[in-house]
């Protein structure tokens, strides 16, 4: 379990045939400091081509050097955006010193050969060469890419390795959608030792899930947001931390949530919080309808339980366990804070933003029950349905064309939240323990909290292929809270 030694590498040429955008600021007064670095590829005539080095660079996180994992020098990486239909090429150069893939999280895609393949494993100093189409309905959403190399996903997330994956199309076209100032937000959380290097983890991180004390927009500290009085802000919100959650409020504003993990959502909800558990991305709208002057985006507390709360009274104290205070700590923690610039008339909220399809009743009900256990030695092993992690075994067979409801039981003796991925195929929640979801939308990773059941339903569309679903705290994912589907025609 111990992590291996990185050895940071020179820097290497990264060519492209996609356009090379350096982001500037898109409102009418400052901008958005946060992105104003982050390096954007867009498809060009229906092709996205990128070459992604992974390797250790000096990275500035905050106002610290540190030695992260990165992509093309970058963390997180560069942004990639296409449409449906295009096709893409991305050229994945290994410069690490351990096994390294990508999967594209979130996207419909094939899950066979060059595409979102998690059972790729490209070797240090090697490369491999994805591609893929997007299909010509793929929904216009925010998702994003990172390693799914089994044994190794926890370690190249936490140490840096996540980047913006985005579709445009339908959503972006509406008008009330398209006037509004569009701003990306990745929340990823880092720990930097003394040297400058990201730790070892120690039992109580595996346990948990490592989290990190250095909580960052786009890989900086508290970035100031603008935005002009009477206008309305898009924020595109990624929880790209290997296990932290966000529970989020902007001080004197609502939340109108406009997109989940799979893409629009009807109409508008308005939301006082927002919980973003790891994987989840939302889109939401932001009035700029108050009096001037700085508010702030907070992190609210959150405890999502666990034997390592108990032991350590209920979260305090626990950053020094967990290299980095938890999410369940006491204090409200401020990400990003919004100032007013200017003003214009004001833009109205959209009505109406698109039609999410009722699904029909399941041809198959399946019951899995997520767990740990503590083995000899105290080595943990994280469970689906009571078995760990095993690539041989298909754990799932569905078949193309059929819808089935999943009853997710978390029945964690610690009571532990987990939140639950499926690759490929999205999906709808219906139900709570029991209680009906408020509103459809498309999920690709869902929370189950300790003791809840919820109850999903999986179209299986478009692809056959075996792929994966799992815990996407991914030092769980790792301990073996994974399992294989198989899906056919």
């Amino acid at each position: 379990m111990d992590r291996r030694h990185f050895i940071a590498l020179g820097a290497a040429g990264v060519s492209s045939a996609a356009t090379l955008h350096w982001l500037r600021n898109r409102s009418l007064a400052q901008g958005l400091a946060a992105t104003a670095a982050t390096p954007l590829y867009t498809s060009q005539n229906g092709l996205l081509e990128v070459d992604l080095t992974a390797a250790v660079r000096p990275v500035q996180v905050g106002d610290r050097t540190a030695n992260l994992l990165s992509y093309n020098g970058q963390s997180p990486g560069p942004r990639l955006e296409a449409r449906p239909g295009d096709t893409v090429r991305i050229r994945l150069h290994n410069q690490l010193d351990q096994p390294t893939n990508l999967h594209y999280h979130g996207l419909h895609i094939t899950p066979q050969g060059t595409g979102d393949n998690v059972f790729v494993s490209t070797a240090p100093g090697e490369t491999f060469a994805y591609e893929f189409t997007i299909p010509a309905d793929h929904p216009a959403g925010t998702f994003w890419y990172h390693p799914h190399h089994h044994h190794h996903a926890a370690e190249q997330l936490f140490g840096g390795l996540a980047g913006l994956f985005v579709i445009r199309g339908a959503l972006d076209e509406i008008p009330a959608v398209k006037a509004a100032q569009e701003e990306f937000i990745v929340l990823k959380d880092y720990e930097i030792d003394r040297a400058g290097n990201p730790p070892a983890p120690n039992h109580m991180a595996l346990m948990m899930g490592r989290e990190g004390s250095l909580v960052t927009v786009n890989g900086r500290v508290n970035p100031s947001l603008s935005l002009p009085q009477g206008g309305l802000l898009r924020l595109r919100l990624l929880n790209a931390s290997a296990s932290r959650f966000y529970r989020l409020q902007l001080e004197g504003h609502p939340f109108q949530l406009i997109a989940t993990d799979g893409g629009a959502i009807a109409s508008p909800i308005q939301l006082q919080e927002l919980l973003l558990a790891p994987g989840e991305r939302a889109e939401v709208l932001v009035q700029g309808n108050q009096q001037p002057g700085a508010y702030r985006l907070l992190n609210l507390p959150y405890n999502r339980n666990g034997i390592g709360m108990g032991m350590m009274g209920g979260g305090h104290g626990m950053g020094g366990m967990m290299h980095g205070s938890s999410s369940s700590s006491g204090d409200a923690q401020p990400l990003a804070t919004l100032t007013y610039s200017g003003s214009v008339a004001a833009l109205p909220l959209p009505q109406q933003l698109g039609t999410v399809a009722t699904l029909p009743e399941p041809t198959i009900t399946r019951r899995i029950e997520l767990s740990m256990t503590m083995g000899h030695g105290m080595n943990m092993e994280f469970w689906f349905n009571g078995k760990p992690y095993d690539e041989k075994r298909i754990d799932i067979e569905a078949k193309l064309g059929t819808v089935e409801e999943w009853e997710l039981v978390n029945v964690d003796p610690d009571l532990m939240d987990h939140p639950f991925h499926l690759h490929v195929n999205p999906f709808q929640v219906i139900s709570r323990n029991g209680q009906p979801e408020p509103y459809r939308a498309w999920k690709d990773t869902v929370l189950v909290k300790g003791s809840e059941t919820v109850r999903i339903r999986v179209p299986f569309r478009t692809f056959v292929g075996k792929t994966v679903y799992h815990c996407h705290i991914l030092d769980h994912e790792d301990l073996g809270m994974m399992g294989n589907i198989q899906i056919t025609a």
